[in-house]
Parts: structure tokens; C-alpha cells; sequence
């Protein structure tokens, strides 16, 4: 009897078992049906708008129920944008045909070079030790630091032993930034100083980080966006003429490990006499020479040894840190590039040696 009613118990949970499973394999096939339709629609749908060709046949294509990588609309990559339209630069010869040419990093940027040999003829100049064309010297500097902007930032850590971001944070505690200002940071590469200055002149303040050299330039602005500085301006100039600046827009002017680079210095330090307000500020961080006769003979062994075997096996270019210790020697001394601002305009003009005269803050004023 418990044998005839267990039997009798379970027909109906067997024949429930059996209806769901009816149930679930009509919802796959209705499923299947379904996404067939849909691809039938695309299919014809693409067939309309593709016209098959002996070689091109949408129906025979295996991928035709995908969209295709070049199907899809061409956008703009979000964010801050290495490269901009420069809309006055657009031909339109042929609306079919139309080309724009695009600028590195802002619409004012001009790098031009001021000195060509119809300008300057063979008038020679130093590069390192080395003595070449005018003409010639913008690009050979520009190879330089093309080579190494991305080892830029550990090569000085490594060749001041750290140093060389105390002598940057003594030059920002000269400048007087205030909350506000326009600043301009000349040769700026990397970044250092503008990122300081970017929080000091706050939300209603704006810095400018220019540079000659391109790939310098984008290690700093790279470095700079990732550290939220969104009132900062990456701009493509000429320290000798700072073409895209208007005359009187900024409050301070500064130049780090940079001006022994400029081809024409007397140049550079008047263009940067014009870009700055009444008033304002100019601050030169660079090498200069050393006060101590025994730390001058233990730095120059340092600098035509170490140097270049360091550059050899962090940056693989030990050419590029010869030049760096020969530009070096090669700059003016600190009297010499005081009376140098003072020749451009600049009043009240004064140095601070640091590191026993290895480098030297240079400070003037516009009136």
C-alpha cells in the first residue's frame, strides 16, 4: 500500500518535471527565433544600404551581423588634448580636399628660429666647446634635449645628488608669487617650478610653462595635468623673441638651467624685459662659477668624468652630458650676467650664490 501510494505521489511531480521542461524549451526556442529575426533585419537592413560588389558581398561576409571598426563615427579623445585645430590654417580649395593643420600644444606657439644664414651669415657661436653657425646651434640643442627629456627629471636627481630641488625651492621663495598672478616659466621642461607656481597663484592666478623643445614640453605637461594643475598653459617659444606673448602680461618671468642654452642671451633677457609688467619680476636659476678654487678643480673633474659616464648609462647618450658640463663653463660668470639684465632694462638687479657659487639666483626688476 505505501509501495502503491508512493508510486501514486510522485506521477504528479514527474509530470510537473516534464511540463517545465516543455516550457523551458519553448523559451529557447522562441529565443532563438527571435534573435534569427533580428539578425535577418540587420541583414537586410545592411543590404540596402551596402551595395554588393563581385568581391564585397554583405550575405557572405561572417562578420555582417557586426559593425565594423571603421563604421563607427570618429571622435575626440576626452581630457586635455596634446594637439589643436588652428581654424586661420584651414584650406579650402577643395571642400572635398580640406586640410588642417594642426600645432603642438596651443594656437600661439612659434618656435621659429631667429637666426638663419640670411640673417646672420657665418656668424659663429659656441655650442659647448664647440664653435658653430648661429644658425645651426637651435637645432643642436634641440637634439640634446630631445635625447633626454624622458631621463630628464632622474638625471638631475642623480647629478645634484637631490640638490638641484633646493636651489629651485630658494629660487620660488625669491619670486614673490602672489595669489593671482600671470607667471611665465621659460625653458620649464618639466615641470619643477611651474607646478609650485600653479598653486601659489590659485584658481584666479595662470602660469604659462613654455619651452623650445617639444618632447621637454610634453613631459611637463603630462607631469602637470596628472598633478590636477588645470590653470597652467603649455606654450611653444623662443626664449629670444617669446613670440606669442603680448608686451607687460606677466607679474614674473623666470628661467631654470635654461638660459646657457639660448643662442643670443642679450636677446633673450630684453624679450623678457618686454613680456613683463611694470613692476614685475625676473629670476634666473643656472650654473655659474664657483667661488672656491678647490670645489672649482673637484667640480670640473666631476663634471668631464661622472657626467658623461652617467648620461652613457641611465639616458644612453654621454654626448648630450659633455655638452651639459661644457655649457656649463661656457656661460657667463654671475657679475657678468648681472650687467647683462642691467644692459636689457632691468633695475635693482642683484645674485645668490648657492652651493659655493655652482649655481646662481639672478634677480631683477622693471620699473
Amino acid at each position: 500500500m505505501m509501495t502503491d501510494n508512493s508510486k501514486d505521489s510522485s506521477a504528479p511531480s514527474n509530470q510537473a518535471t516534464t511540463t517545465n521542461g516543455h516550457l523551458q524549451d519553448k523559451l529557447v526556442k522562441d529565443s532563438i527565433a527571435h534573435n534569427q529575426q533580428i539578425s535577418a533585419q540587420i541583414l537586410r537592413n545592411q543590404t540596402t544600404n551596402v551595395v554588393p560588389s563581385k568581391n564585397n558581398s554583405v550575405a557572405n561576409d561572417d562578420n555582417s551581423d557586426f559593425t565594423k571598426v571603421q563604421d563607427l563615427p570618429t571622435g575626440t579623445p576626452q581630457g586635455q588634448q596634446t594637439t589643436m585645430p588652428n581654424n586661420d590654417q584651414t584650406t579650402r580649395t577643395n571642400p572635398s580636399e580640406q586640410t588642417i593643420k594642426q600645432t603642438l600644444f596651443n594656437q600661439r606657439d612659434d618656435i621659429n628660429n631667429p637666426h638663419t644664414p640670411e640673417t646672420d651669415g657665418n656668424e659663429q657661436t659656441h655650442f659647448g666647446y664647440k664653435t658653430v653657425n648661429k644658425a645651426e646651434k637651435q637645432a643642436r640643442v634641440a637634439d640634446v634635449f630631445t635625447s633626454v627629456a624622458k631621463k630628464y627629471d632622474i638625471m638631475n636627481d642623480l647629478m645634484s645628488f637631490g640638490i638641484h630641488r633646493l636651489w629651485k625651492r630658494y629660487a620660488i621663495s625669491l619670486s614673490g608669487v602672489r595669489a593671482g598672478q600671470h607667471v611665465l616659466d621659460i625653458a620649464g621642461g618639466t615641470g619643477d617650478l611651474a607646478k609650485v607656481f600653479s598653486r601659489e597663484v590659485g584658481r584666479n592666478g595662470h602660469v604659462v610653462l613654455s619651452d623650445i623643445n617639444a618632447a621637454m614640453l610634453e613631459v611637463g605637461r603630462e607631469r602637470l595635468i596628472n598633478a590636477g594643475c588645470n590653470n597652467v598653459d603649455f606654450v611653444l617659444a623662443n626664449a629670444e623673441t617669446l613670440a606669442p606673448f603680448d608686451d607687460e602680461s606677466f607679474d614674473l618671468v623666470t628661467i631654470s638651467f635654461g638660459l646657457r642654452n639660448v643662442t643670443d642671451k642679450d636677446a633673450a633677457l630684453k624679450s623678457m624685459y618686454r613680456v613683463l609688467k611694470p613692476g614685475g619680476r625676473l629670476l634666473i636659476l643656472e650654473f655659474s662659477k664657483p667661488v672656491f678654487e678647490p670645489l672649482s678643480k673637484a667640480y670640473d673633474l666631476y663634471s668631464f668624468t661622472a657626467l658623461p659616464v652617467m648620461g652613457k648609462l641611465i639616458a644612453n647618450d654621454a654626448e648630450s652630458y659633455q655638452y651639459l658640463a661644457e655649457s656649463i663653463r661656457m656661460h657667463p660668470d654671475q657679475q657678468t650676467l648681472k650687467q647683462m639684465m642691467q644692459q636689457a632694462g632691468f633695475e635693482n638687479c642683484d645674485y645668490h650664490n648657492l652651493t659655493a657659487g655652482i649655481v646662481a639666483v639672478h634677480r631683477g626688476f622693471k620699473a
